[in-house]
């Protein structure tokens, strides 16, 4: 194969071959770092692969719909301003808007004006939502303990639910954002 020159952080790396082409020059720490958000991706992706069939195809809820009625079973009196609950989930307002026009289609949610802002309104979940997510629940929290169980101790659990939630504040500030008084950690 051709030698290939590549410029890092000002500093010249030579390789004759792609697969063996290693940054020689990059400190151990900034590999390390590179490792570990790669592996909280891949996490993620496989919790997701996991997870999702069993919520969408068995339950009907899954993917957005599912952590749309979550966030909102998880905050008091289950409703929250659509601004804050498109912060949290990481939707574009027109992204909620349509999810939860499908929602409230079915009945798992309603929207109600909001009486401090005029353009402002709430996502409510109904009582017919609170009883789906919780056979939803039932299901998704069976397949989460499958795929924990035995890989973590307790204290180990909270201990990592720990840094998460820290690694999570700083780059996604929004997902703990709350409407009015109300508490909305996820």
């Amino acid at each position: 194969m051709s030698e290939q020159r590549t410029e890092f952080e000002n500093k010249e790396i030579v390789t004759t071959d792609l697969d063996s082409f290693v940054l020689t020059e990059t400190p151990p720490e900034m590999l390390d770092r590179i490792t570990l958000v790669g592996l909280i991706f891949e996490t993620a992706a496989g919790l997701r692969r996991n997870l999702a069939p069993t919520l969408e195809c068995e339950i009907g809820v899954g993917g957005q719909s599912f952590e749309i009625m979550l966030r909102l079973f998880r905050t008091p009196s289950h409703r929250l301003r659509m601004a804050d609950l498109a912060a949290q989930t990481g939707l574009t307002p027109s992204g909620l808007s349509r999810a939860v026009d499908k929602l409230v289609e079915e009945g798992l949610l309603e929207r109600e004006s909001c009486t401090n802002d005029r353009r402002g309104a709430y996502a409510i979940l109904t009582r017919s939502g609170v009883n789906h997510l919780k056979v939803a629940l039932e299901h998704h929290l069976k397949d989460i303990d499958s795929l924990l169980t035995g890989i973590l101790k307790p204290q180990e659990e909270d201990r990592l639910a720990k840094l998460l939630t820290q690694i999570r504040n700083r780059v996604y500030p929004d997902a703990v954002t709350g409407s009015d008084n109300d508490s909305s950690a996820p």
